[in-house]
């Protein structure tokens, strides 16, 4: 019985505790939701137009319209969670939301059809893109414990208004990622008709959002070659973390 070894954490919940731990810090709840999701949710709550790609089949996985009542999905996102913590809070409000979601993809090293998203809310009189930078910064100095410098290009999602990509680059530091600019995430302050429609003023109330791919952190963290490990279960892989 002396030589029995115990398990642990697999590596990505280990990272999702620690993102949860550091978003606590400053005030951020958790939050959860289904990964199946109804196509209101995971597209129309989010303002996502009926003609765009990624309703696609090549994008999304869609239950056979006989099996469920109505169109039904596998999350391709973990925005829908904001939908639905947005409906069910009353504002003001901070939360995370860690979750796996699916996409109908080919996989290779950096791509799975399957992976773990984070996505983070704020909603408060008088929030703005500051906030939104001095947040992300924040965070990425705490997970990769070195000063860190952020920086945005204008992009577009439909849930948010103006929409970014954000970039970061690691300062001070010996890792492989310091000292060049490496694109991290998509952000925005949240549109306004996602905030009316979750019953939020956008008179009163203005809110960023923001998502990442906790697969991804991960490869950047500890120098994964390749996603795929995350899912085999090859416990000479897992062992290492």
């Amino acid at each position: 019985m002396d030589n029995m070894q115990t398990g642990h954490k697999h590596p990505l919940t280990q990272m999702i505790a620690e993102i949860n731990s550091i978003f606590a810090a400053i005030g951020f709840v958790y939050a959860e939701g289904p990964e199946v999701e109804t196509e209101y949710y995971n597209f129309d709550r989010l303002n996502v137009p009926k003609d765009h790609p990624s309703r696609d089949m090549q994008d999304t996985f869609w239950f056979k319209a006989s099996d469920v009542r109505e169109p039904t999905v596998l999350r391709t996102h973990t925005s829908p969670v904001q939908a639905r913590f947005m409906e069910s809070h009353k504002a003001p409000y901070r939360a995370i939301m860690p979750g796996k979601v699916f996409r109908n993809e080919a996989t290779d090293a950096t791509h799975e059809a399957q992976f773990y998203q984070l996505e983070g809310l704020y909603v408060d009189e008088g929030v703005h893109m500051g906030h939104l930078k001095g947040t992300i910064e924040y965070f990425f100095s705490e997970f990769f414990s070195g000063a860190v410098e952020v920086r945005f290009r204008p992009s577009f999602f439909p849930f948010v208004e103006p929409g970014v990509e954000v970039d970061m680059m690691l300062r001070g530091s010996d890792s492989k990622l310091a000292n060049k600019w490496i694109e991290v995430m998509g952000a925005g302050m949240v549109h306004p008709k996602v905030l009316r429609d979750s019953g939020v003023d956008p008179e009163t109330y203005t809110g960023f959002a923001f998502g990442i791919g906790i697969d991804r952190l991960a490869v950047m963290k500890y120098g994964i070659n390749d996603v795929r490990d995350l899912y085999t279960g090859d416990l000479r892989f897992v062992s290492q973390f």
